[in-house]
């Protein structure tokens, strides 16, 4: 049998799967397989490399360097980004709060990025192997429009894969997962609305027309995947684990008290499912 945890994005409300992956580890639970979207990616790594308390570390001591995060990225012609992409990307884990590159080499399993195709708006699906101390793959399953330059991998451009598959749960079947756990970074009844921001940003993007429309088609794509995820939790075929509330959270929260509060969400909802997640995955 195998098994299998899916991590969706939300950029620092993901602090909350941080929380559910701390208190995994604590509680030995490993799976076979791990796929992550945006932030759910690059922050779930340090779960596969048994680095505990990683991801609040870097966060609570980095969310406001300006090397980290911060407008004058933007006005960088090399970086072109809200973040310094080589800072977060490269300098802290390579350097600043290591990642164990030697630990996830260790990780028996199969851990994949989702990134979404510029040219044609569909999901692609890249694993992670640790072998690039650049992580262009991480900088891709985070590259939000607008908020991030395009990232080339093979000549090709990407953006982040929440666009394209933001819950990828059906991918973790497809690749053979028996049962599979599904973090999420939104509470219960959340439903994604298009906004005029988000025809705004398609029309940013025109150049790229299967983009373009992806962008404006996303919330509705969201929301049916959710409705097929709710199908799944009823018959038994998955576990889902949200936090209680995430209204007033931003996307980049700066309240570093809001931030611990939901990374301690996300612990405790990791400690009162992972009896039942070793149980789902070992039985018959």
């Amino acid at each position: 049998m195998k098994t299998g945890i899916v991590f969706e994005g939300g950029a620092f409300r993901t602090i909350f799967s941080c929380g559910v992956m701390d208190s995994f580890l604590k509680h030995d639970i490993m799976p076979d397989y791990m796929i992550g979207v945006s932030a759910g990616a690059a922050y779930g790594v340090s779960y596969a490399s048994k680095q505990a308390g990683r991801n609040l570390k870097i966060l609570l001591e980095y969310r406001d360097d300006k090397r980290y995060m911060g407008l004058n990225n933007m006005a960088d012609r090399k970086n072109k980004s809200i973040y310094g992409l080589e800072f977060s990307y490269e300098t802290i884990p390579n350097k600043l709060v290591p990642f164990d590159y030697d630990a996830f080499h260790a990780y028996p399993g199969e851990f994949y990025c989702v990134v979404t195709n510029v040219l044609t708006g569909k999901p692609e699906y890249i694993r992670y192997t640790g072998d690039d101390p650049t992580n262009t793959v991480l900088k891709a399953t985070c590259a939000l429009p607008i908020a991030f330059p395009t990232i080339y991998m093979n000549d090709t451009p990407y953006l982040d894969g929440g666009l394209s598959d933001s819950i990828p749960f059906e991918r973790a079947f497809k690749d053979g997962c028996d049962r599979v756990v599904v973090v999420l970074t939104r509470q219960a009844g959340y439903r994604k609305q298009t906004t005029s921001s988000t025809k705004v940003l398609a029309r940013a993007y025109l150049k790229y027309p299967e983009l373009a429309k992806d962008l404006v088609k996303r919330a509705g794509r969201y929301n049916r995947c959710l409705k097929r995820l709710e199908k799944y939790e009823k018959e038994g075929k998955v576990i889902v684990i949200r936090p209680d509330n995430t209204e007033g959270f931003s996307r980049l929260e700066k309240d570093k008290e809001k931030i611990l509060n939901l990374y301690q969400d996300g612990y405790a909802k990791g400690s009162h499912y992972a009896k039942q997640v070793q149980e789902f995955f070992t039985q018959e």
